[in-house]
């Protein structure tokens, strides 16, 4: 029987080459989105066309009665939770001293809260299983911090501390975390950096590139394979050796 992987940002760029990567893998994909609905479907109806099973989930992943909902309706749907990747996210660039307590509030609630309410209705099945694999998506910026990125940087870091207190703690019951921290990677998120700022973090960049979601999307997978059973707690840079 094939598995059941969650992806949370599903419509956003990384999320939707992970979706498509895991599909052709053979898993069922739970497609959640918040706000952008088409890209969802549009998403859904891609891999239906490749032949893949997927369903999708609107939630507020920063609200737990919504993640508590999702996760009832993704086991109606295609079953119990087996892999999960929590990769939504927010952030953009402001000068710290503009960062308001709504926007701070809101980057927590999406990358750190969502990822912990998501884990939590996940882990009740795992748990008893003894089984499953969560990967979370950080940040270079959660391991090295970025100017005009507080709020975003502070969150990206949290997330890792909550990868590798999760993994020691889950350890004994057959469930890997583990944390993947990408670099620059060319989507919509970093498109209002501008080209030539995009050309110069790419000489910059030790493989003279930036990344691909598929490159991230690939690692993701690696990471939930059986490839990866003895890999937990660690973060994985998927940057092109820009931090090294």
């Amino acid at each position: 029987m094939s598995q059941t992987v969650l992806i949370t940002g599903a419509s956003g760029g990384i999320g939707s080459a992970t979706a498509k990567a895991f599909a052709s893998a053979g898993y069922k994909v739970a497609i959640h989105y918040n706000s952008n609905a088409d890209a969802a479907n549009s998403l859904k109806k891609e891999i239906n066309v490749l032949g893949g099973e997927c369903a999708v989930f609107k939630a507020d992943i920063s609200d737990s009665t919504q993640v508590k909902t999702m996760f009832h309706d993704i086991k109606k749907t295609l079953g119990e939770v087996d892999v999960l990747v929590n990769n939504a996210g927010t952030g953009r660039q402001i000068m710290f001293q503009d960062i308001s307590d709504e926007l701070w509030h809101n980057t927590f609630g999406v990358n750190v809260d969502g990822a912990f309410y998501c884990c939590r209705e996940a882990l009740s099945d795992m748990i008893r299983k003894k089984s499953g694999r969560i990967i979370n998506i950080s940040s270079i910026w959660g391991v090295t911090g970025a100017s005009c990125e507080v709020h975003y940087s502070a969150a990206k870091a949290a997330v890792i501390g909550l990868t590798k207190a999760l993994a020691k703690e889950l350890g004994p019951s057959g469930i890997t975390v583990n944390c993947v921290a990408p670099g620059v990677i060319d989507t919509k998120m970093n498109s209002h950096l501008g080209e030539e700022t995009l050309k110069e973090l790419a000489e910059e960049t030790p493989l003279s590139k930036l990344g691909t979601p598929e490159d991230v999307a690939e690692s993701i997978l690696f990471l939930a394979s059986d490839k990866a059973s003895f890999i937990t707690g660690q973060i994985l840079g998927v940057n092109g050796g820009f931090v090294i």
